[in-house]
């Protein structure tokens, strides 16, 4: 590992930390309140290349490497956990599955609107009876006898639902093969036979919108399948591993935000006459959230690293990339806990942003696999046992 950045990653840090800085923290109240979807603001990171980081050029996006998303993301997080959420899902879940099993025309299409931050993109795989269990999707896409699918089931918990021009869809073409039976397609919500459901009213990152959606009778042309009839199962997993490094990147940017916080206010707050960052009790919560954050970042910068590697090289990063996410997320819950509890009263006040970033901090946890899913992956991996 190089812990040197070249001028390139700290060029599109220094334009995603300005991006933040000025018009996504200001307005991340206002969204977290309201629940509005922030279009202006994403449109603008796409202006500026952060909505297809990892996309090259050719497909319209700044063609720059893992370590550069991951620098990016953690500023637009700090900035705010729902913008980088939005960012997150075009990025990894989005473009990236496209780019490594799409066609040239899938490409030019689909990639290439949601990367200039023309359009939005989704990943839909979760259904309301199917969480982890992804095998057991009931959602079906029927192939009929001029080579087009018929697709009929829902999806739940689909980030950016409301809102998306475009979906990557996993459904059952043949249910007796199991996961061997799941196929990715390309999904024009503009299509007939799309509906989405209401959305729904999250704990935390409420600007970050998130619908069920319905599928009834929607027909897939034979040019929307995504890569190989079956092979959709495998699609998912290789897409959720960068997607895990975009996740720990977001929950190193919260962690951040938070951790920052509360060594402003122990520097200010005075109690018994003197800073509370005076007090042993506080300086020892400190010492513990410098080092959750400090590790937090390596190891995703290491699942960067890796990924970038592997993208040259061959391989697979989903060790490292379940690593991060882990560390990651469980680092931002315990550091903004423990902002919270050093603000007291007034960290639990709308008036201050601790209580978002406490509210935000949990759903790391949860999607794109749970904690639970990542210690799996990470023992089944290491000792080859499933």
């Amino acid at each position: 590992m190089d812990f040197n950045f070249t001028e390139e990653q700290l060029m599109i840090r220094d334009v995603a930390r300005r991006i933040a800085q000025e018009k996504i923290a200001p307005s991340a109240e206002h969204f977290d309140r309201t629940g509005e979807f922030p279009l202006e603001n994403i449109q603008l990171l796409g202006e500026n290349g952060l909505m297809g980081i990892e996309v090259p050029e050719a497909y319209g996006g700044s063609g720059m490497d893992p370590i550069s998303y991951v620098l990016a993301m953690i500023e637009i997080a700090a900035g705010d956990c729902a913008h980088s959420t939005i960012v997150s899902v075009n990025n990894s879940l989005f473009c990236n599955g496209i780019l490594k099993f799409g066609t040239e025309e899938q490409k030019q299409l689909y990639v290439r609107a949601v990367a200039e931050g023309r359009e939005i993109g989704a990943f839909a795989l979760t259904e309301p009876q199917s969480g982890s269990d992804a095998t057991a999707m009931r959602c079906r896409a029927v192939k009929q006898d001029d080579g087009r699918f018929v697709i009929n089931g829902k999806k739940s918990w689909i980030t950016s639902g409301p809102v998306a021009r475009y979906i990557v869809l996993f459904a059952m073409t043949d249910p007796e093969r199991g996961a061997k039976g799941i196929t990715a397609f390309m999904i024009d919500t503009a299509k007939p036979g799309f509906l989405r459901g209401k959305t729904e009213p999250k704990l935390g990152i409420r600007a970050s919108a998130t619908c069920e959606i319905e599928f009834q009778d929607y027909v897939a042309e034979v040019d929307e399948v995504l890569g190989v009839e079956g092979e959709g199962f495998k699609i998912a997993m290789g897409v959720l591993d960068a997607g895990r490094i975009g996740i720990a990147s977001q929950a190193v940017g919260l962690a951040r935000a938070a951790y920052e916080a509360a060594v402003s206010y122990v520097k200010e707050r005075k109690s018994f006459g003197q800073p509370i960052g005076s007090f042993q009790m506080i300086q020892a919560k400190i010492a513990d959230m410098k080092c959750r954050l400090d590790a937090a970042e390596l190891l995703t910068l290491r699942a960067a690293w890796v990924k970038s590697n592997a993208e040259r090289n061959g391989g697979r990063y989903s060790t490292e990339a379940s690593v991060a996410k882990l560390s990651a997320s469980e680092a931002a819950m315990f550091i903004t806990h423990q902002a919270l509890q050093i603000h007291g009263g007034m960290g639990y006040s709308k008036e201050m942003p601790l209580e978002r970033y406490f509210r935000d901090a949990k759903i790391t946890e949860i999607y794109e696999g749970t904690s639970e899913i990542q210690r799996l992956v990470i023992a089944r991996n290491e000792t080859g046992l499933r």
